[in-house]
């Protein structure tokens, strides 16, 4: 489907898994509880202008779906099946995820992660608690995020713009930190346990803590 527009439809509870959308504009539109698995969107907005909230994909099951190139700025995802999903060049600011899954468990003590975002604004989106492991999640912006309690040990984060206080509200250990500004990561507060980065990068962290490194 392609260059349509959906004012104020409630799709809730329908089946559109595997549909396809490019260049749609949804306004006002609700998806909760629907089922969007392998759902592809492309260049499309869930954005009203002037209005207070956007389009609401609560509890909804995102699985494998794709958005590409989409406007979704203020969008709530909270409680979604978001498995395997894939956010790619995606205007998130401020989007709610809290209470989304993007992993599945096993057993009570195996369970594996799998989501993507890639070079998308992330700035003030709701994250908190979110376990997203050894995932790809790069050259996102960061900035005033929520990520209080999240877990991102072993994801792809390089290229990534954080706010200082990013460091201390998640889980960091052995993720891919090259080429982000670590400005404010004090090695002393936060695990970083096989965290890769750069050779600048390790200049910035010493110099943080005052130590000068001088080429040989």
């Amino acid at each position: 489907m392609k260059n349509e527009i959906f004012e104020h439809v409630d799709f809730s509870g329908q089946d559109l898994s595997g549909q396809y959308y490019s260049h749609c504009q949804f306004l006002g539109c609700r998806f909760d509880r629907c089922n969007l698995t392998d759902a592809i969107f492309e260049h499309c907005s869930f954005v009203e202008p002037g209005a207070e909230g956007a389009c609401s994909f609560s509890f909804s099951k995102l699985a494998d779906a794709r958005f590409e190139h989409c406007k979704m700025a203020m969008v709530n995802f909270k409680g979604a099946d978001c498995l395997g999903v894939v956010f790619n060049q995606c205007d998130l600011k401020g989007a709610d995820f809290s209470q989304a899954s993007f992993s599945n468990q096993i057993n009570h003590k195996t369970f594996f992660c799998s989501a993507v975002f890639t070079d998308c604004n992330l700035s003030y989106v709701n994250l908190s608690r979110a376990r997203l492991e050894d995932c790809k999640l790069s050259g996102n912006r960061w900035t005033e995020a929520n990520l209080s309690g999240a877990s991102l040990q072993g994801s792809d984060l390089s290229r990534g713009e954080f706010s200082p206080e990013s460091w201390y509200q998640c889980q960091l250990q052995n993720a891919d930190l090259r080429h982000c500004d670590l400005v404010g990561l004090d090695i002393r507060r936060v695990d970083v346990t096989g965290i890769k980065i750069t050779q600048w990068q390790q200049h910035e962290l010493l110099a943080q803590l005052g130590i000068e490194v001088e080429a040989d």
